[in-house]
């Protein structure tokens, strides 16, 4: 057997245990599952993970995921805490703590301090007789049958285990929460999704002076400058009263060239597309792209309430911005 088949085979193996171990996670989606959120939801606090190893990896992550997902989370290290950053925790804070073992000394340690401030406190472990699922309030039980490792020592399935749960119970308060995209947005405020939730048509779109824009019965030459001038590939054509008439895009311009239309006799209302697809100021960006996604076309008249174009967005816009 090649080597090459070895290696896929023992990566087989590794994710097929951990899918096992999910799958029995599964059937402990109970009350005490119920019971750690509500303890979460009714607290005045914030929730403090502490994991020590591989456990404090998880609950680094844990800690983010909550965070992200409007439930105050941070993490605390258990060694650290019995040196001062105990001082970290308040009475109305949830702890929760993860050791697969569940006695973990540096948390074991920690116990009668928690219990002496009257904190709550929520274990996840792989042994629900263990020192901390005892003391703790609830327990989420995350034990697996066997570690992903062939040694069944490095932590492997008993991690994933603890990731899915502590994943699980963040999306379960998010719900609870009522917690929305745009609330997810304002948490993450520099990065593409925040860009994508928060950012609207108009913080990109082009307004005033830099809109091109033509009045029916402007010759196509005329509209050609104008369209030149602003640098869009595009121009809004208007009503006397300044109503949107329609649009002329670049597209609409090969089109034109293609019926060997003599460019310097023809007037725009002949070429334009009449009225074309139109987006509000107001409106997410995002909504703007998916517009033109879904009618296959590069740039989009803004338009108000008395239906005026107010101004113009294309697809270097919005990928400029982020958004795309």
């Amino acid at each position: 057997m090649s080597q090459s088949t070895d290696l896929i085979e023992s990566a087989q193996r590794t994710i097929r245990l951990e899918l096992e171990a999910i799958q029995d996670l599964l059937q402990r989606i109970n009350g005490d599952f119920v019971r750690a959120c509500e303890l979460i939801l009714a607290s005045k606090g914030r929730v403090v993970i502490v994991g020590m190893g591989k456990s404090g990896h998880i609950g680094n992550k844990i800690a983010a995921t909550l965070a992200s997902t409007g439930t105050t989370a941070f993490f605390v290290h258990p060694a650290e805490a019995s040196h001062g950053d105990m001082g970290m925790i308040t009475r109305d804070d949830v702890v929760l703590a993860l050791s697969n073992s569940g006695s973990t000394a540096e948390i074991v340690t920690l116990l009668p301090l928690i219990k002496r401030l009257g904190i709550t406190l929520i274990s996840m472990t792989g042994n629900p007789e263990s020192p901390l699922a005892k003391a703790a309030e609830v327990n989420l039980d995350a034990r697996v049958a066997q570690e992903a490792c062939p040694l069944n020592l490095a932590p492997t399935s008993s991690t994933t285990v603890s990731l899915v749960l502590g994943d699980a119970l963040a999306i379960a308060l998010l719900e609870a929460r009522g917690f929305t995209a745009e609330d997810f947005a304002f948490s993450h405020p520099g990065g593409a999704l925040g860009r994508r939730l928060l950012l609207k048509v108009e913080n990109v779109m082009h307004a005033g002076a830099s809109l091109p824009r033509v009045k029916r019965g402007t010759s196509l030459r005329d509209a050609l400058l104008e369209m030149t001038q602003k640098g869009l590939g595009m121009t809004v054509v208007t009503e006397d009263d300044g109503r949107l008439a329609g649009v002329f895009t670049d597209g609409d311009l090969r089109r034109t060239l293609d019926r060997n239309i003599d460019v310097r006799l023809t007037i725009i209302d002949d070429v334009m597309t009449v009225h074309g697809k139109t987006a509000r100021a107001e409106m997410l960006a995002a909504e703007a792209l998916k517009i033109m996604e879904d009618h296959k076309i590069s740039s989009l008249v803004v338009i108000d309430d008395n239906h005026q174009p107010v101004g113009a967005l294309n697809m270097h816009d919005l990928l400029r911005a982020g958004v795309m």
